[in-house]
Order: structure tokens, then C-alpha cells, then sequence
């Protein structure tokens, strides 16, 4: 899986704006961390789980929110090491999911993206171990958390079969 980059399909974008997983209340975030590992997707919820103290295992963020820049996060980070890849809107390049799993495999980390990073959540539960908590951000509404099992592993496989390969 991910051997050739791929593209949200034009036809099926609807699907992809359904939420995975369940709405995180700010008192709950905070004992995120301590016992499963933690992966945030996303600027703002990166910023806000280091805010509370927490050091996710994996950090993927873009410098931006909302389609603006958001550079808060990147600045807080700027000194640490990072993988830094291409990953354009609307695709899952096979760079980012190589960068993924090799962070998964490894010893987590950050990885910046040059371009964006809202389809990651999917390779990241793919790649994740059972027990991983994921936390990505509904944009203007909520914090979300995904615990990774093989029920999410087989609903984020069907997203990622239902997308396009490109050359």
C-alpha cells in the first residue's frame, strides 16, 4: 500500500469530510500520552498538546490552519529535527507514507509538510500499532480521537481504496 501516490477522488470528496472517531474533551487530552502512544495530526493540535506539556510520539503538521498560516507550532519546533516532505492538497503522496512509517517503525518525531497534511490521518492509522492514540482537529469545531484497532484499520483501508493512483 501507498507504492504510488494517490489523489482524492473528485466524486467521493463528500465521504472524506465524515469524522473518524470520537469527539476528545480538553479535560480528557491531557492523560493522553501517559500510557499509549500519541500521534497528532495537524498545527493546532500539535501546539495544543505541548501546551498542556504532553510530547506526542509523532507530530505531522503543514504550518497552516484553515488554509491560513499558522505559525506558532513551526516556530516552537523549528529547532528540533524533522523529516520534511511533499504531499500536495488532496493526496497522500507516497513520500509522506513512507515518512509515516518510518516514524512509526522508529522512534516517532515530526514531519513537516509541504503542502498538507489533512489525509495523513489515514496512513497514520494504517501504520499505527493497536492502541495508538490519534488526535486530529475538526476545523472551528473540535479535537477528534481514533484509538487504533483493526476496525479502524479496515475503515481507513476502504478510504485509501477508494482513492485514485497517480503516475
Amino acid at each position: 500500500m501507498f507504492e504510488k501516490d494517490l489523489a482524492l477522488p473528485e466524486s467521493g470528496r463528500q465521504s472524506f469530510k465524515e469524522p473518524l472517531g470520537r469527539e476528545l474533551p480538553d479535560g480528557e487530552a491531557k492523560s493522553l500520552g501517559a500510557g499509549n502512544r500519541l500521534v497528532t495530526v495537524g498545527d493546532v493540535v500539535s501546539l495544543t498538546f505541548r501546551k498542556m506539556g504532553v510530547r506526542p510520539f509523532l507530530s505531522i503538521y503543514d504550518g497552516m490552519t484553515e488554509r491560513r498560516e499558522m505559525t506558532e507550532f513551526a516556530r516552537l519546533v523549528e529547532d528540533e529535527p524533522k523529516t520534511v516532505v511533499s504531499n500536495p492538497a488532496g493526496m497522500i503522496t507516497g513520500e509522506l507514507a513512507g515518512a509515516i512509517r518510518g516514524c512509526m517503525d522508529g522512534s516517532g518525531g515530526l514531519i513537516r509538510v509541504e503542502g498538507e497534511e489533512d489525509l495523513a490521518l489515514l496512513p497514520v492509522i494504517l501504520c499505527a500499532p493497536d492502541g495508538t492514540d490519534v488526535v486530529y482537529g475538526m476545523p472551528g469545531k473540535c479535537m477528534m480521537l481514533i484509538t487504533t484497532d483493526e476496525g479502524i484499520r479496515k475503515t481507513a483501508a476502504k478510504y485509501v481504496a477508494a482513492m485514485e493512483e497517480k503516475e
